[in-house]
């Protein structure tokens, strides 16, 4: 992996929280492959048009997401990021996690987009 790819796959991981903050469909959809599934710590495995209408329609609503550390950058593997992530879910109240998405990214079509996502706490 190139100097340039590290920073390239850091950065959409980083556009992902924004997005999902600011309710950004357009960035979720160019950044997320049609096959993404975020895999919940539920053990729910969501598909990408799902998580984007929830986000959309406040179903999954991120208030705030702070970077704490991001590592484990590969390439065409899994990147390792830990946010604090504010957020209300599936009706529930407003909570802060320490949320752990172990991201794996994928160059396709000239451009890197992210696979496949499973959460955990740290």
């Amino acid at each position: 992996m190139t100097r340039s790819d590290e920073e390239a796959v850091v950065e959409i991981y980083r556009a992902e929280n924004r997005a999902m903050v600011e309710r950004d469909q357009a960035t979720l959809e160019r950044i997320l492959a049609e096959t993404m599934t975020l895999t919940h710590m539920t053990g729910y495995v969501q598909p990408r048009q799902e998580w984007i209408a929830q986000i959309m329609d406040g179903k999954m609503k991120y208030y705030s997401s702070t970077e704490e550390r991001v590592f484990d950058v590969v390439v065409e593997g899994d990147q390792v990021g830990q946010n604090r992530v504010k957020a209300s879910v599936w009706g529930g109240g407003v909570s802060t996690w320490p949320l752990q998405m172990r991201v794996n990214l994928k160059r396709q079509a000239g451009r890197w987009q992210i696979v496949s996502q499973v959460a955990s706490t740290y």
